[in-house]
């Protein structure tokens, strides 16, 4: 897979380069490039308890990324996934460690506890005061004998760093990071796994499935569990997390991987609040990319208990854009919709013609989602489908208190709905061409009379014609048609809709910012739209 950088052997001294040049001199790094990677504090003076973290790089932010003030005097960074060396963890102790000392904060993997022990050791031959304290949260493997340590490590540096910024002695230091370490507990789940620069993707996780527990280097996880969603994928990592979990008030830290959109992790974020662990969580950090492991497709769940210092520790503010910082966890706060958007409901009442076509307008454009998304994609987004189903399943639900037995105040209704649940230029374009369509009716213009009305409508406010390669050049000539029958508007409209591919500049949508080759050959997605609803009409 194409990446952007430039070779494996210059990947992470290149990041660090990059990284220490944004910073706006915040951030320096010690000499020795390229065995030597320790990214250190520029403004950091040794009159506090220094901590050193560090390990294999490929879990950006962490570790470079939360060296600052509040939190880590030093990163020490290895290769991708591979431990540092013990002179280069050694470099770092002695560039940051002052009379009050050093606590090395060191994730459960043999290389990092063998290098960053040693180099301890060494260290204190020197006659420096150096503790050390070893992550281990990850509860994936319960039977494990020495569980991994995982991103729960960011909360260890984040309440260690904020004792030892506020001058605590190391004794302190190290106590509060072991008060965390013995609380935390951990574990992710990935849709795919990591892309290792350099190395052939191991494509273990079949289509359909999610690894539960798996480590941020991208080991094999417990099991590989039946993927449906959001909500079941966090309700498993929930149910890992919740036996044993101490009593109180926790925080929540929601890590992100690395591949998986915000989008999604908002989401995952509300699936957290539903799980069995929502009542559980007062706090939560993120959801953001802390530890990642390169670019998996993945999340974790962090949950610690807290207390009233641990809590000061967590909360309390550092200047690092890689720290989404630690807020309440709660229920949405919902404000009332201003003046004249509050939806006023019409009378309700039934048409069972009426009732039964729009069911089955509703129903065509359930059942083209897909084909419409695959045509879309081939020159837009590939959302097309999704957004008239989505606002054909939202009309089919609000039929029953719709004024189905008067056509004026039916095409208003349905107009005012479309603008309330169909997103897009679309949505507003529909919902227009309704409120014409009403206001044509009230007028005393018949179906089609009414319909034509609401498509004038929509043509002066959304400025296309015919040629211009949109849905008007299926719904004109099939609504010019209509008077002669369904049939003959189905008709008209498969013409209009097939003449489209043809049309290599699009006028007016979200093809316009298209080239010509990305329209040739297929038809414009909204007037194929069209072209569907008709035949199915016409059945």
């Amino acid at each position: 897979m194409a990446q952007f950088i430039n070779s494996r052997e210059t990947l992470v001294t290149d990041a660090i380069a990059g990284t220490l040049r944004a910073s706006g001199g915040r951030l320096a790094r010690l000499d020795g490039f390229p065995h030597i990677k320790v990214v250190v504090r520029a403004d950091w003076d040794r009159s506090r308890v220094a901590l050193v973290s560090g390990g294999g790089s490929g879990h950006e932010p962490a570790h470079a990324g939360f060296v600052g003030a509040g939190m880590l005097t030093a990163a020490v960074c290895g290769d991708v996934f591979a431990s540092p060396s013990v002179d280069a963890v050694l470099a770092g102790i002695l560039a940051v460690t002052g009379k009050p000392g050093c606590l090395l904060i060191v994730k459960n993997y043999t290389g990092d506890r063998l290098n960053f022990g040693l180099a301890a050791e060494r260290a204190r031959a020197y006659g420096l005061n150096v503790a050390m304290v070893v992550v281990d949260d990850d509860v994936a493997l319960p039977d494990l004998p020495q569980a991994r340590g995982v991103a729960g490590t960011l909360l260890v540096h984040k309440a260690a760093g904020a004792l030892a910024e506020s001058g605590a002695d190391l004794a302190t230091v190290a106590a509060m990071a072991q008060r965390v370490i013995g609380g935390v507990k951990s574990i992710g789940m990935s849709l795919d796994t990591c892309t290792v620069p350099g190395s052939p993707k191991e494509d273990r996780i079949a289509p359909g499935k999610a690894e539960l527990g798996l480590g941020i280097h991208g080991e094999a996880g417990v099991e590989q569990v039946d993927f449906t969603g959001a909500r079941d994928a966090m309700a498993r990592v929930a149910e890992r997390l919740a036996p044993g979990l101490a009593s109180g008030r926790h925080v929540a830290l929601l890590n992100n991987l690395g591949g998986t959109t915000p989008l999604e992790m908002a989401v995952l974020a509300e699936e957290l609040a539903h799980s069995v662990l929502g009542p559980r969580i007062a706090a939560m950090v993120g959801p953001a990319p802390m530890m990642t492991s390169l670019d998996m497709r993945g999340f974790s769940v962090s949950l610690l208990a807290l207390d009233a210092e641990v809590e000061a520790a967590l909360a309390s503010p550092v200047a690092l854009a890689a720290w989404p910082g630690m807020e309440p966890f709660g229920p949405p706060l919902v404000l009332p919709l201003p003046d004249g958007l509050s939806p006023v409901d019409p009378m309700a009442s039934d048409h069972p013609a009426h009732r039964a076509l729009l069911t089955r307008c509703c129903d065509l454009l359930i059942g083209a989602e897909n084909a419409l998304n695959a045509l879309d994609a081939k020159s837009g987004d590939g959302d097309t489908g999704s957004t008239l189903a989505g606002a054909a399943r939202a009309l089919k639900g609000a039929l029953h208190r719709m004024p189905l037995a008067d056509l004026t105040q039916l095409y208003r209704a349905i107009g005012v709905e479309l603008s309330q649940t169909m997103g897009g230029s679309s949505g507003v374009l529909l919902a227009i061409f309704f409120t014409a369509a009403g206001d044509a009716s009230a007028s005393g213009h018949d179906l089609a009379g009414s319909l034509a009305a609401g498509l004038a409508r929509v043509r002066q406010v959304g400025g296309a014609s015919p040629g211009d390669r949109t849905m008007i050049d299926a719904l004109e000539p099939a609504l010019a048609a209509l008077p002669k029958g369904v049939a003959a508007a189905a008709t008209a409209a498969r013409a209009g809709a097939d003449a489209t591919a043809g049309m290599t500049k699009a006028k007016a949508g979200r093809a316009a910012y298209l080239s010509a080759a990305s329209l040739s050959g297929h038809n414009d997605p909204g007037a194929e739209a069209v072209a569907l609803l008709f035949e199915g009409l016409q059945g």
